[in-house]
């Protein structure tokens, strides 16, 4: 059976990111929900393994795809969110492709389809995602989408999770450059604003422990990345106005 037309689209540059970033915040938006992985195509022919991957222990970029795609299946289905993966590769084995085939999904919508897509955080993949989108939803003339806050990136703020998150990363050098640009070109709101219950940390921990082969390496960077009051304790989404738009 087809599934229903998506309510809302969450654009996830890496299989990870929408369980990281929005795990939390997921059953309370409009449904059904579909999380499109932008890099999730196969690896292009002729790629040495990556450092990253073969920090997760693989051996292979084919055999880290193919156990990114299970581990991400297992998640979706807890998240209770339909999976879409577009054909990019990832950043090391696409050979710097622009990701075009969100032109191409993102056209097929409903104009009034919720969409969400991250603020780019000191991750250079997450914020070509972001601008592709931006750029292509003005090319249509369709509404402006959400922008949620990627995670564990923007969750080092200091002032993460508190009402003075709007400010700290006005006033940050390291984790507010992408905010700061965003709300250079656009008003901002903040849409949904969520502290983490005990148990929507435990239905969140769950679906990120399904990204098993990644959490090591991204403790490396990140510290206590499962700790309870550690950057993923928090979620935010902000909704954009265009600068330039007159009000009534």
């Amino acid at each position: 059976m087809t599934p229903p037309p998506p309510a809302t689209v969450i654009l996830s540059p890496h299989f990870d990111d929408a369980a990281l970033s929005l795990a939390g915040l997921i059953p309370g938006l409009p449904s059904p929900v579909t999380v499109v992985t932008v890099h999730g195509g196969a690896p292009s022919p002729g790629h040495d393994v990556s450092w990253w991957d073969s920090t997760c222990g693989f051996s292979s970029p084919g055999e880290a795809y193919l156990a990114r795609l299970a581990e991400d299946a297992r998640a979706c289905a807890l998240l209770g969110v339909e999976s879409v993966v577009l054909g990019h590769p990832d950043g090391p084995y696409g050979d710097g492709e622009v990701p075009d085939e969100i032109d191409t999904y993102l056209a097929g919508l409903a104009p009034e389809t919720c969409l969400l897509i991250p603020l780019g955080t000191n991750q250079p993949d997450h914020a070509k995602v972001r601008d592709r989108a931006l750029h292509l939803l003005d090319t249509l003339g369709r509404p402006l989408p959400l922008v949620y806050a990627d995670l564990p990136y923007t969750g080092h703020l200091p002032e993460w999770g508190t009402p003075g998150t709007e400010a700290g990363l006005a006033g940050s050098l390291d984790y507010g450059p992408a905010y700061r640009d965003l709300a250079g070109r656009y008003r901002t709101r903040v849409a949904y604003d969520l502290t983490l219950s005990d148990a929507q940390w435990a239905d969140k921990r769950a679906a990120v422990l399904c990204y098993a082969s990644q959490l090591a390496p991204l403790a490396v960077d990140h510290g206590s990345l499962l700790a309870r009051g550690g950057p993923l304790r928090a979620e935010r989404a902000w909704s954009l106005e265009d600068a330039g738009r007159a009000h009534g």
